[in-house]
């Protein structure tokens, strides 16, 4: 699945545990009518994606849900969910690849009409 929005937040990396467990969460806003908050967790070397991303960029991130059953000590039944991320894309002009941006449209010049010299010279 798939998230687009602007980036709200971008949390510090967080280690937990004897074992090095590292999470690090990211906001992002979508835009739509009613836009939404969504909270996306990166964990392990996955932290590390957000390094080159900043608050207020335009991006889409790549997520898994997650879903888990604990039982507590008293026997009841709990559920959680989590959104993981797993890739981040710009989406800010073209940005990752490699072609220039397209010039405006009212940047080109209307085509001459061909004309019957032009029509010959085809090398074939």
């Amino acid at each position: 699945m798939e998230v687009q929005g602007k980036i709200k937040m971008i949390d510090d990396t967080k280690t937990y545990g004897n074992n090095g467990f590292r999470k690090r969460e990211l906001v992002i806003t979508t835009e739509e009518q009613y836009p939404q908050h969504i909270m996306i967790e990166f964990v392990q070397d996955k932290t590390d994606l957000l390094n080159n991303f900043q608050v207020g960029q335009n991006v889409k991130v790549s997520i898994n849900l997650r879903g888990r059953e604990w039982t507590n000590p008293q026997g009841e039944v709990k559920y959680f969910n989590s959104i993981q991320g797993w890739r981040v894309e710009a989406m800010d002009g073209a940005a990752g690849s490699n072609m220039p941006p397209m010039p405006p449209v009212d940047a080109f010049e209307p085509a001459n009409e061909l004309n019957e010299e032009d029509h010959d010279d085809l090398p074939f």
